[in-house]
């Protein structure tokens, strides 16, 4: 063992475990599990599928930093990561994940149900294998198709507390997967050199800016229609509305600003905004749910033992 890997604490497995990318999961997957109920949530299903799909989120997420370890220690934002620099060891690291994987499995597929452990394990499959292992790598697609993987948390949530797969659980999916290409390219247009120094085919090195900037505003104007389709079913009312038309003409700016190309700031300021974006829709459609939908706070959800 290499003396940099003695002195890893426990801050380095925190940091592989990705842990502000997995708050936002579980924001998404909290609200989630509220909205598959016109009743109350059971605490203890609450903490037990956060902690569930915490856990294998995390997983993943370490298993993604030992698959680009060497791409990780080319590139400033990742140069300081636990295996990039040797603080973690490849076979520390794959037990930590395996550990935390299977914990997680566990909790969801004992105390929760079996349905939400198969969905948590085939979005780690995906990210963790075949976007980190093989679309990263092989498409400047990557992102679109790998999002998918990515967009699943607020249907965990909604199969935790239902056990089945419904329309309104997949569209808050759409509305996360539409999502996901304007968030990581805006990030890529300010890595786009980084990105092309260690062969990453990212949207800007295979395709250009100008051309990225343009799907980023394709894929705005797309999230925006997705975002109001919740209001169009009657999945939520006008709080959700306004709410989602006010962040989405946020999001809108600042993609006319990118399509402008008049601000060198653009690209970061359009990631971060993207960040506070998802988590206030998601927030809103939660307060919107209690306000506007008439949720019994008497009628709370009955969990469905294993047996059943």
């Amino acid at each position: 063992m290499s003396e940099l890997a003695l002195r890893a604490t426990w801050r380095d497995y925190l940091e592989m475990c990705k842990p502000r990318v997995v708050v936002l999961m579980l924001l998404c997957a909290v609200v989630g599990m509220f909205l598959a109920t016109p009743g109350t949530v059971p605490l203890d299903l609450v903490l037990y599928a956060s902690l569930g799909i915490a856990l294998v989120a995390g997983s993943a997420a370490v298993v993604n930093h030992v698959a680009d370890q060497h791409i990780d220690a080319k590139m400033a934002r990742t140069e300081s990561r636990p295996v990039a620099t040797g603080r973690v060891t490849n076979s520390q690291a794959i037990m930590f994940a395996a550990v935390t994987g299977v914990l997680g499995m566990a909790l969801l597929w004992f105390l929760v149900n079996p349905l939400t452990a198969w969905l948590n394990l085939a979005s780690w499959v995906g990210y963790g294998l075949i976007y980190t292992l093989y679309l990263k790598r092989a498409t400047p697609q990557n992102i679109v198709i790998g999002g998918l993987f990515g967009a699943a948390p607020p249907l965990f949530g909604w199969t935790a507390v239902t056990n089945s797969i419904d329309p309104g659980g997949l569209l808050l999916v759409l509305i996360i997967f539409a999502w996901t290409p304007p968030h990581f390219w805006a990030l890529a247009l300010e890595r786009k050199d980084e990105y092309a120094d260690v062969g990453m085919p990212m949207l800007p090195v295979t395709h250009g800016e100008a051309y990225t900037r343009l799907h980023i505003l394709l894929y705005t104007i797309l999230l925006v229609v997705a975002s109001v389709l919740p209001f169009v079913i009657a999945m939520s009312g006008p709080l959700y509305l306004a709410g989602a038309l006010a962040l989405g003409a946020g999001f809108l700016y600042w993609a006319i600003v990118l399509m402008r190309n008049n601000n060198d700031r653009a690209p970061m300021e359009t990631f971060r905004y993207s960040i506070v974006y998802l988590g206030a829709l998601f927030l809103v459609m939660l307060i919107d749910h209690y306000l506007f939908l008439g949720v019994s706070s008497t009628a709370p959800i009955q969990m469905t033992p294993l047996s059943a």
